[in-house]
């Protein structure tokens, strides 16, 4: 993370809620013009963060720094953020223009002000001429801009947005990702965004926040969260992963699926017990006398670009991408490359995520529920 031209600093943020840790020890820097995600299921603490730093919730203990000053007792009106959740929160009475106008007026800034202001949002949100609109005639997309519009009006200093795209549906979702995007680079301003969505993480933000049961699990770029997980929860959530047991037999060299493989880490002990995250589209479907290893395939699913193969290897189900097609019970070789084997120390997740054999049990076992306990 960017330490330069630091912004809102958190320090060993906890809070409970009903006696229960939502947050513990968290401690973050966020920089001016950064465009930061937190990532998580739901319930691991990323809206309580966002909540913190807009002011709505106070911290048990830690302290919350906007500029270098602390903010804890400033209440959210006063904080130079503004939040858009995922309810829009328009006023139905009043047209796209008087929404976005409505914090200016509140402050008595002057009518020719006023106008010049949100005519340049209306530009900036793509919807120049939408002004007289009714709230109810408009989409979900065009709504969301007009928040947009209304939130960023003010000149906040970071914007704060609570799954904002949550409601839309997939194409307009890809869209208004791009458009919050350049947005943020236009305008230089610092947003926070919330979501479950790896995809919609990875493909805008410039920090990644990945947080599981109220603590931060990794702080990187899209590029190393992805491609450098530091444990088998990041490993998992962030896209597809086979995880399997190995060993650290000396720097460069592991052992695992009962076969050695060179690869490009070294630092850990030797005879080391580490989880080996290999992603599926870096492994290759080949003929099984040229394979390192050889396995089974159990399912094969077409999804347009690529298909999706589960290779049975000695009880362990392993998901290979490729755009070769194998049928389901041949028999495949395996090939995988040094630079597509990342090592991870064991952590409380090991043995949690990675093989995909449970979604195939899963499947088997809903199809054999009686039909009353279908219907619950």
């Amino acid at each position: 993370m960017k330490n330069e031209n630091l912004l809102i600093e958190l320090k060993d943020i906890s809070v409970s809620f009903d006696g229960e840790k939502v947050l513990e020890n968290l401690s973050l820097s966020i920089s001016d013009g950064e465009f930061v995600t937190f990532l998580g299921p739901s319930g691991c603490g990323k809206t309580t963060t966002l909540r913190i730093i807009a002011g709505f919730i106070e911290p048990e203990t830690g302290d919350v720094f906007f500029n270098s000053e602390r903010i804890n007792d400033v209440p959210p009106h006063k904080r130079e953020v503004n939040t858009i959740f995922q309810k829009y929160a328009l006023f139905p009475h009043l047209n796209v223009f008087d929404n976005i106008a409505y914090g200016l007026k509140i402050r008595k800034v002057p009518k020719d002000e006023i106008e010049k202001r949100v005519n340049e949002m209306l530009t900036m949100v793509n919807l120049e001429g939408f002004g007289h609109r009714s709230i109810s005639k408009l989409s979900g997309g065009q709504q969301q801009r007009v928040a947009i519009a209304r939130a960023l009006i003010n000149h906040p200093k970071v914007l704060l947005l609570d799954e904002p795209l949550a409601a839309l549906d997939l194409k307009l979702r890809k869209d208004m990702q791009k458009e919050l995007k350049n947005i943020q680079k236009a305008l230089g301003i610092t947003f926070i965004f919330v979501t479950h969505d790896q995809e919609e993480a990875l493909s805008m933000s410039d920090t990644v926040v990945v947080m599981d049961a109220g603590k931060i699990q990794q702080i990187g770029t899209p590029t190393d969260i992805y491609n450098e997980p530091v444990n088998a929860f990041v490993a998992d959530f962030i896209g597809e992963s086979n995880i399997i047991d190995g060993v650290m037999l000396s720097d460069y060299k592991v052992r695992l699926a009962g076969h050695t493989f060179q690869c490009l880490d070294s630092g850990f002990n030797k005879n080391e017990p580490v989880d080996v995250v290999i992603r599926p589209e870096d492994v290759d479907i080949v003929p099984v006398d040229k394979g390192m290893l050889t396995g089974i395939v159990t399912s094969v699913t077409f999804l347009g670009v690529h298909y999706e193969i589960i290779v049975d290897i000695c009880g362990f189900k392993w998901m290979i991408q490729t755009t070769d097609f194998c049928g389901e019970g041949e028999t495949v070789g395996l090939s995988i490359d040094p630079d597509a084997i990342h090592i991870m120390r064991k952590s409380e997740y090991s043995g949690m995520f990675g093989d995909y054999s449970s979604f195939s049990d899963e499947i088997d076992t809903m199809s054999e529920l009686p039909e009353d306990e279908e219907d619950e």
